[in-house]
């Protein structure tokens, strides 16, 4: 199977050679992660199989959280610790998407514009939800950021899973959402409008100023559906939490220069390729890496870290236990024991080797 870090390892360097002067820190640091993970370059161990009289190298990974190489387990591990702390109101599931006009600015200036895209579309839903034609109550709420289309394409955008039920303006009461209705898509729309646009003005004006009076104007994407308990809707979110913008069994093939790629279209179901330039196969990808320490997970009103208290409270006032003890424990975790690749049996550590290594010989 073809690995994106093949791609990488064969035009890397061109990229960087070609690109490297203006291309944002972050984005050299993952190419060059995902170039090196689990080679040579990032050092390793070295271990005994004493059955088969054989030595066997393991390289260290690079850890960066947009390498394909380093994804693992932890989708799964998020999912089941959610599910606990669940709550039994019907569950709905928002998208903020950014506009189209925006989005060149967007790449260029991420972080400001991804932490604005989170703020104005969670104040919106809470201020919403507090309306007495609505919910009347806080709210809480988990928000995912999401950057691509299936076929790569920059299109950010925020995903929202939130109960349907809070407690009251006084903290006496839970209320109930309908089945299948939160609120109004076009009111929201408008407050989440209004709440970017006053946050961009005020955080930076320069941008702000260069914008089409137009795009205030026009309607801005947002929807909102009924989910059920939301288990599946979790599901859906976290797999996207801990993915990044393609995975290595949709890509075909590379040749000539040209890469290969699979995707399946929401619409009609049906499998589309795409075949881009290489450089441009690794500019779509690049486009996706994130900001330094920018978290694309946050919790909102009574889910929020904060608020934990209020949550205790509203699990209480539904007969509920308290709230589940999950990411808080501190497990202890049992070394990993690594197998022989032969014969499968464990494997005893010899020695760690430098970043960079020579060809060894114990």
């Amino acid at each position: 199977m073809l690995l994106i870090q093949d791609i990488f390892t064969q035009y890397g360097s061109l990229y960087l050679k070609k690109y490297g002067k203006n291309m944002p820190p972050m984005h050299k640091k993952a190419l060059k992660a995902i170039m090196n993970c689990r080679t040579k370059c990032l050092g390793g161990e070295v271990y005994y199989c004493k059955n088969c009289k054989e030595y066997h190298y393991s390289y260290h990974s690079c850890q960066n959280r947009h390498c394909l190489v380093c994804q693992n387990d932890d989708a799964g591990d998020w999912i089941e610790k959610q599910k606990i702390l669940m709550l039994p109101f019907i569950y709905f599931l928002a998208t903020f998407t950014m506009p189209e006009e925006l989005r060149n600015l967007c790449r260029k200036k991420q972080k400001l514009f991804y932490t604005i895209l989170f703020k104005a579309s969670s104040d919106a839903l809470k201020l919403l939800a507090k309306d007495e034609k609505y919910l009347g109550a806080d709210i809480g709420m988990i928000g995912i950021l999401h950057t691509w289309t299936r076929a790569l394409i920059y299109h950010p955008h925020v995903h929202f899973l939130i109960p349907g039920g809070g407690i009251d303006q006084h903290g006496k009461g839970i209320r109930f959402s309908d089945d299948d209705f939160l609120m109004h898509i076009k009111p929201l729309s408008i407050i989440f409008k209004a709440k970017f646009r006053d946050s961009l003005k005020k955080q930076a004006p320069e941008i702000f100023n260069n914008i089409p009076a137009n795009t205030w104007k026009r309607d801005w994407v947002v929807h909102i559906k009924p989910v059920g308990n939301g288990e599946k809707a979790l599901e859906y979110m976290g797999r996207y939490l801990f993915r990044v913008a393609i995975s290595n069994n949709r890509i075909l093939k590379l040749e000539n220069g040209k890469v290969t790629f699979r995707y399946t279209d929401s619409k009609t179901g049906k499998t589309k390729i795409v075949i881009l330039q290489v450089l441009e196969f690794i500019r779509r990808f690049l486009q996706h890496v994130l900001p330094h320490n920018f978290m694309k997970l946050r919790y909102y009103g009574y889910l929020a870290a904060a608020s934990k208290k209020k949550l205790a409270k509203i699990r209480r006032m539904l007969y509920l236990d308290s709230i589940p003890a999950n990411e808080q424990e501190n497990d202890q975790q049992l070394p990993k024991v690594l197998l022989c690749p032969i014969c499968g049996r464990p494997l005893q550590w010899v020695e760690k080797l430098q970043k960079g290594f020579k060809d060894h010989v114990p």
